[in-house]
């Protein structure tokens, strides 16, 4: 069954566009030019994925999509704006956008970020291996339930902050999480120590596990790339 996409623009042009390469790559396709609208549609049909823009009339992609997160965490959106300031970027990725492009932009890269984010979703669900809990991630494997750690085919000691900030980071690839939202995750809420503590766990992490793509967002936080993310 064809993924069911919801494209959330009110440029004609990238409407057309967008539409009909998605299309064409198999995928079941809506376009509507408004957040209004969308949400309308939200009510009766929930997308596989929505693909907003943030420049809307109306209800912005920002608002939208915040208000999106407050139902569900599953949906992944991809974000395409005009905006290409890194604020403007870390801030859809921060509420709650898989991933954010620039326009304008190559449909065939747009097309490839989709089957990517769809993929990569799957892959939070367990749909590729439900049987073994197996998440894997480019050079990182993780079994779940058994709460091991595979880097390039070996098995890793980790401890468990070092397990659960990875597998928060390989189920959420391209988010940007802030120090304070990294210390309530996976030290809890209860916790009152320095957000030090999240660098020098990162910092434990990149010493394990050389060359992950563990990425700092300065002045933020940190966020993880998939190995065909840093190619």
């Amino acid at each position: 069954m064809a993924n069911y996409i919801v494209v959330v623009e009110d440029d004609v042009n990238i409407q057309n566009i967008v539409s009909a390469y998605l299309k064409k790559e198999g995928f079941d396709v809506t376009v509507t030019d408004s957040a209004e609208k969308a949400w309308e549609l939200w009510q009766t049909q929930a997308p596989d994925m929505w693909i907003l823009d943030i420049m809307l009339p109306g209800m912005d992609g920002y608002d939208f999509c915040k208000k999106i997160r407050q139902e569900t965490d599953e949906t992944p959106i991809i974000i395409i704006s005009a905006k290409d300031e890194e604020f403007d970027k870390i801030l859809g990725l921060e509420l709650g956008g898989d991933d954010y492009l620039t326009k304008p932009f190559s449909p065939r890269e747009l097309v490839a970020r989709v089957k990517r984010v769809l993929k990569r979703t799957k892959l939070k669900a367990g749909e590729n291996d439900a049987s073994d809990d197996k998440l894997k991630v480019g050079n990182l494997l993780i079994h779940q339930g058994e709460r091991r750690i595979f880097w390039h085919g070996e098995e890793q000691d980790v401890t468990t902050k070092e397990f659960d900030m990875l597998l928060l980071f390989a189920t959420n690839i391209n988010r940007a999480f802030s120090r304070e939202e990294l210390l309530v995750k996976v030290w809890g809420e209860d916790y009152f120590g320095s957000d030090r503590a999240v660098d020098d766990l990162v910092k434990r992490i990149r010493k394990k596990l050389a060359a992950i793509p563990l990425e700092t967002v300065w002045g933020y936080g940190y966020r993880m790339r998939s190995d065909e993310d840093k190619q």
